[in-house]
């Protein structure tokens, strides 16, 4: 099967898209797995499937590197807003995506007829530890230590939170100095998150910017993370760390900036760049579709 595709990324979180709006993929989990591979395939985060929708304007499937479905995705959603508007799927320049973490709300900045930036209403972050899921006795688990081997040497102080995916957020003081592939994993697929998690490392700079490197569940280190850049300034936040709400953190990532606002009425918002790569086609083979 050839399967057209267009290569976006959102501050170095790059993702391999494709137009589903009249077909969808067989077996995406798959194909997400052998697009994304850096060497044999296209090279990506994973892949992001533009669908149609009953209930919002589009619809997003989106599939990690190791072909696990994720429910959101902060930078992908800026994406498919550029995709959209770009390829003249839609005249608005405010959509509605349906993901499965919710309906996003995405405001769109063009310039010269193209989306250049694109700002998405995340929603509120949620913190009680049940809904994250993270198993454990407390109500929430904010700025406590979690243990990452079996006799309890090492602990790491962090926060759970979600933002329609779960993340574990920890402050350093450098974030280069961070072991992050060694880390990374064991946290993921702590015992204490049902569903794995993702990892953040934040370091404070200042009073209006943070630096954070991301471990993304399925994916590994990415160079960017729209919720994870969500989920850490909100913690950055309710902690007293750095940012003030109702304006804008500077959030570092590996990729660029992205900058996040957490509003009085606890609505997060992500605010960052949406960049085509390039566009092409790739033979699948019929053993991946079938796989």
């Amino acid at each position: 099967m050839k399967m057209k595709f267009t290569k976006m990324h959102g501050c170095g979180n790059d993702y391999v898209y494709v137009n589903c709006m009249e077909k969808e993929l067989p077996n995406p989990n798959a194909i997400s797995e052998y697009v994304s591979h850096r060497r044999f395939g296209i090279g990506a985060d994973g892949l992001i499937c533009i669908c149609p929708s009953e209930v919002a304007d589009f619809r997003m499937r989106m599939f990690n590197a190791d072909a696990s479905e994720g429910k959101m995705c902060g930078n992908g959603t800026r994406c498919i807003a550029k995709y959209v508007y770009d390829k003249g799927l839609t005249d608005k320049t405010t959509i509605t995506l349906e993901t499965l973490s919710g309906i996003k709300t995405i405001d769109t900045i063009v310039v010269d007829g193209k989306v250049t930036d694109a700002i998405v209403d995340m929603g509120e972050a949620i913190v009680r530890t049940k809904e994250i899921p993270m198993i454990s006795d407390h109500y929430v688990f904010m700025d406590q230590g979690l243990a990452i081997d079996a006799n309890h040497d090492v602990v790491y102080n962090g926060t759970a939170v979600s933002m329609g995916n779960p993340h574990f957020v920890i402050f350093v003081d450098d974030v280069e100095a961070v072991k992050l592939e060694d880390i990374g994993p064991k946290i993921e697929n702590h015992p204490l998150f049902p569903e794995r998690t993702n990892v953040e490392f934040v370091q404070v700079i200042d009073e209006n910017t943070v630096k954070f490197r991301v471990w993304e569940r399925g994916s590994g280190e990415t160079w960017a993370c729209g919720t994870g850049a969500c989920a850490g300034a909100y913690t950055t936040i309710a902690l007293g760390h750095a940012g003030k709400k109702d304006q804008y953190l500077n959030v570092l990532v590996k990729g660029g900036k992205l900058q996040v606002k957490c509003k009085s009425d606890d609505h997060i918002l992500l605010k960052g760049p949406a960049t085509l790569v390039f566009e092409g086609e790739i033979e699948i083979p019929s053993e991946i579709m079938h796989k």
